[in-house]
């Protein structure tokens, strides 16, 4: 049977950049100016506050765990109170190893950060098929598999980046299906989670070449037509046919960046007839055509390690 979440997560190519122990003490503040990359945390000891795009601040305990597939400007600070606008101190101690805060004393917060990207060329469509965050609360085995990346990240071992796609694919994959009995953020997550439209999600990336309809896909979740419309755009955050065509796109494209396939075999197997009605639509989602696209070097700017200790 078709794992819809599980080839969402493995087409988004993940892969870590940074992965860091925080420790902090007193009153600190960091805001990250990440541009919609992946961010995770995971707090051993302690607690702190974070805060997603400029939300309302949330508190994290020991146990907890918060993933953000595209992080825009992360805010994380002490449970003391702490200004947004003062420049605390940061110190890196070696070893993947941070400290925020007051410098000297013992220390009351402890904390794993990760920093990933997501290599495939069609990101941005998957990512809009996840939970715009996820918290889960008192879950060890994620924490677990944090500092798993993180030494993983620190070491100089045969097959590293293999085995780093790897632990990722799966640390996402673990997190995402846990909120499936909490509450999350629309997406595909929450719509496989309930029964019918699991249904319907598996079926139309079962068979994406299928000419599928809203009413072909109710039939398949067992609902009527105006129910099935209304609950899948409610709880996957998405009309089912923008759902449909954006994972159409997404299969296409990396059809044409593996280069086995004409356009037509492309445009077939994504449920188009003819090619010139997939280039149509295809131009309009990804910005150039076809052709185009398959010529295109599809690269990947690795940007330096930032100082901060987020």
């Amino acid at each position: 049977m078709t794992d819809p979440l599980s080839e969402v997560v493995g087409l988004l190519q993940p892969s870590a950049r940074f992965s860091k122990s925080v420790l902090g003490a007193g009153a600190w503040h960091v805001q990250r100016a990440a541009g919609g990359e992946p961010f995770y945390c995971a707090v051993l000891e302690g607690g702190c506050r974070i805060s997603l795009d400029g939300g309302t601040p949330i508190t994290l305990e020991p146990g907890d765990f918060v993933l953000v597939p595209s992080a825009h400007s992360p805010a994380v600070s002490s449970l003391q109170a702490a200004s947004p606008s003062q420049e605390y101190a940061h110190r890196a101690l070696g070893n993947g190893e941070f400290r925020i805060g007051d410098q000297h004393g013992p220390t009351d917060m402890r904390m794993l950060v990760g920093h990933c990207s997501f290599g495939s060329p069609d990101a941005a469509l998957l990512v809009s098929l996840l939970p715009r965050y996820v918290l889960i609360r008192g879950d060890p085995r994620l924490a677990v598999l944090a500092k798993l990346v993180g030494d993983e990240t620190r070491a100089e071992r045969p097959a590293r980046d293999m085995v780093l796609m790897r632990l990722l694919e799966v640390l996402l994959i673990e997190a995402l299906r846990s909120t499936a009995v909490a509450a999350a953020s629309p997406g595909i997550v929450q719509g496989l989670a309930d029964a019918r439209l699991a249904m319907a999600i598996r079926a139309m990336h079962e068979k994406p070449e299928h000419p599928w309809t809203v009413i072909d896909l109710a039939r398949e979740a067992a609902l009527s037509r105006s129910t099935f419309f209304e609950r899948f755009s409610r709880i996957v955050g998405a009309a089912p046919m923008e759902y449909l065509l954006t994972w159409r796109m997404a299969r296409a494209r990396q059809l044409l960046s593996a280069g086995d396939m004409s356009v037509s075999q492309v445009a077939e197997s994504v449920g188009y007839r003819s090619a010139s009605t997939f280039s149509v639509a295809f131009s309009r989602h990804v910005g150039m055509p076809p052709s185009s696209y398959r010529r295109e070097p599809q690269k990947e700017e690795l940007p330096t390690e930032p100082e901060s200790s987020f």
